[in-house]
């Protein structure tokens, strides 16, 4: 059987005859959230017997979540061969209404989703890492994840809702599928969310960033930093050694970018290893001549791992430093620090009590 979500809207019309009812699936899926194909009540029964058949609409299962005190949500899905992968509901602002109940601002979320079963780029301060590479993501396990927490959560179909491709795995290394992934969801007829509520984060993958920008989807790009020097980078993140940040910094500036946008530089704060004022001069000088954003992130402990998290005041001394430098910077307030917040945390915590 097919899973239904790996089609776009184009490929689905050549799946089914007369063309015009893949439209209507698109929209018994994306719109109203039906579960099997025998809701699809405006198809013939006939239809819906062969596409119960031959498709399925539920290439995720959740086996576990955990919701935080923020608001933020940890999913554990499993994918139909017993694979387990992660993604993250955030609640980014409140719901706001007035004394009548009526609202002036609706609330707004990011759902960050995963690309791969594991990961191959062996970061040394990601969990993710430890289990190894397992596979890619097909873009309809991709999109599933979406669909399923929009559902979950009741978030309206025409609330919109940013997708950060930043969960496990490395995007770009799944570059096929998570391309397509940004197709499907950006389909009028389905969850219609535009490329530029879309970022798709990388580890640095050079020549993956200059194919991406070809593309030219349109969406948000954000690199994984973490560090101003090879030596140090390479510590941290074995792909350094094939692509260092020059050529990082040469793919990044030459990636088509909307004039009201910037590409996003995050950076994981690490105390005594990163978080100096001189890190902060040299990150400086290597986002010279690029429209920059730097997202200051807190590195969240975990069991086993030799970093720590930062100080409040190194971490306020470092986005000053940028900021007074004229480059655009933020500080990440952490969310989810009561439940398995960081990558790879709540799979590694659910093998353990079954081990």
């Amino acid at each position: 059987m097919k899973n239904i979500l790996d089609f776009t809207l184009n490929e689905l019309e050549n799946e089914v005859s007369p063309k015009f009812r893949a439209k209507q699936i698109y929209e018994w899926i994306y719109k109203k959230g039906v579960k099997s194909c025998d809701e699809m009540l405006n198809l013939p029964k006939e239809m819906r017997e062969n596409l119960a058949k031959e498709f399925y609409l539920d290439p995720l299962k959740c086996v576990k979540f955990e919701k935080s005190s923020d608001g933020s949500i940890k999913y554990l899905f499993e994918l139909k061969d017993g694979k387990t992968i992660e993604s993250v509901l955030l609640p980014m602002k409140d719901e706001v209404a007035d004394e009548n109940g009526k609202i002036s601002r609706h609330a707004r979320y990011t759902i960050c989703v995963s690309s791969q079963v594991g990961c191959k780029m062996g970061c040394a301060f990601c969990l993710t890492a430890k289990g190894g590479f397992v596979r890619n993501l097909t873009a309809g396990e991709i999109v599933g994840q979406i669909l399923y927490i929009k559902i979950a959560n009741q978030i309206p179909y025409e609330r919109r809702v940013n997708v950060v491709y930043m969960g496990m795995g490395e995007p770009l290394d799944n570059l096929a599928n998570v391309s397509k992934a940004v197709q499907i969801l950006k389909e009028n007829d389905g969850l219609a969310i535009a490329p530029r509520r879309q970022t798709i984060s990388t580890s640095g993958l050079a020549t993956q960033i200059k194919k991406l920008g070809e593309m030219d989807l349109g969406v948000l790009l954000a690199i994984s930093l973490h560090a101003v020097t090879d030596d140090l980078r390479a510590k941290l993140m074995p792909i350094n050694k094939a692509y260092n940040i020059a050529s990082v910094m040469d793919a990044v500036r030459n990636f088509p970018i909307d004039m009201r946008k910037r590409v996003m530089f995050e950076y994981l704060v690490m105390g005594g290893v990163n978080d100096s004022v001189n890190d902060a001069k040299t990150l400086v000088k290597l986002l010279h001549g690029i429209k920059a954003k730097v997202n200051l992130i807190y590195f969240n402990p975990h069991e086993g791992s030799p970093y720590q998290r930062p100080s409040t005041e190194n971490m306020v001394k470092f986005q000053d430093y940028l900021s007074a430098h004229g480059v655009t910077c933020t500080i990440r307030q952490s969310k989810g620090l009561d439940i398995s917040a960081a990558c790879g945390q709540l799979k590694e915590r659910s093998k353990n009590e079954h081990a």
